[in-house]
């Protein structure tokens, strides 16, 4: 099993930090902006579309990380001792980092259950609820469901209208013009959306390998089918004997994609790719996974001209 990054506790350095901090003058432009963190450049991103010049925006994990597993390191503290918002995946996605950072970064603002802290997954359609008890033999199962759930433009829809609402809450005085913003970014979401919809229509119904359950979201959106990972369980490394049987099931299935995230090694979907004449495709789960995804439209953008090509050159 993956091994959970350690937080060590330096507080001496943050005093320290946070003093230099002190000396740095802020700008009065700087000052009359909300300071948003997210935990992932995704949710910066959909930040961003409705902020717009009201706020500044930073990620702590980026895209081309691991979310579940980031290093915490002191500089992150500094970035949520200066937040107005903390706006979180949530579905215990940052669970083994996030936690002691907010106890320790003294900000009261954004402690859990406080006016500036917001979990982004309360607005979305979250898929593979755990209908009978989770145990660790499950592998990291997330007990409260899938949380990849922003691979869903719908649920990207969804998460940017709690994001405006909760901005506008937090500055009425600009309300105004979040919701503008939130319906540009809503008609060009609809827009987008049909011409990714044309682009897989072909392809409905395709079957898929993954590496881990980061898909379930973008699959039920685009109509194809997962039928077998190569962790044997979520965050469980493969055995020979899974292997084997993951090779069996994409024979009998003729299943010729095999979806790996950016972090993950290539040696073992690569082996399996060779047994099945099947093609591995790196998928990007998060917005920064490659310099040129910058934003949200980008990431599907990136994704399904993959998928559409992986697809096509399959027989």
């Amino acid at each position: 099993m993956r091994q959970r990054c350690r937080f060590f506790y330096l507080p001496w350095l943050l005093s320290a930090l946070l003093a230099l901090v002190g000396l740095c003058p802020v700008s009065a432009e700087a000052a009359s902006k909300l300071n948003v963190v997210t935990t992932t450049q995704d949710l910066a991103a959909l930040a961003q579309e409705i902020g717009g010049d009201r706020i500044t925006v930073e990620s702590i994990a980026r895209g081309y990380q691991d979310p579940h597993f980031v290093e915490a390191k002191p500089s992150f503290l500094l970035k949520l001792r200066k937040a107005d918002l903390l706006i979180a995946v949530g579905l215990q996605l940052e669970i083994s980092w996030l936690p002691p950072l907010v106890t320790q970064c003294g900000n009261p603002r954004i402690q859990i259950g406080a006016s500036g802290y917001l979990e982004a997954s309360q607005f979305a359609e979250i898929l593979e609820i755990p209908t009978a008890p989770v145990t660790r033999a499950m592998g990291d199962v997330h007990p409260m469901g899938n949380p990849h759930y922003w691979l869903d433009p719908e649920n990207g829809l969804r998460i940017a209208r709690g994001i405006q609402m909760k901005l506008a809450q937090m500055r009425p005085e600009d309300a105004p013009y979040f919701e503008e913003r939130f319906h540009s970014f809503n008609q060009r979401l609809l827009e987008a959306s049909k011409r990714w919809d044309e682009q897989v229509r072909p392809f409905r119904g395709a079957k898929v390998v993954t590496y881990h359950r980061s898909w379930p979201n973008l699959a039920k959106r685009f109509t194809f089918e997962v039928v077998g990972y190569v962790e044997p369980r979520p965050g469980i490394p493969p055995s020979p004997r899974h292997i084997v049987e993951l090779i069996q099931l994409m024979k009998r299935e003729q299943v010729k994609v095999i979806l790996v995230e950016p972090y993950f090694d290539l040696k073992t979907p690569e082996s399996v790719a060779r047994e099945t004449g099947a093609r591995v495709v790196v998928l990007l789960p998060s917005v920064g996974g490659e310099k040129e995804v910058t934003d949200y439209f980008k990431l599907f953008e990136y994704d399904i001209a993959l998928l559409t090509q992986a697809f096509k050159a399959t027989p």
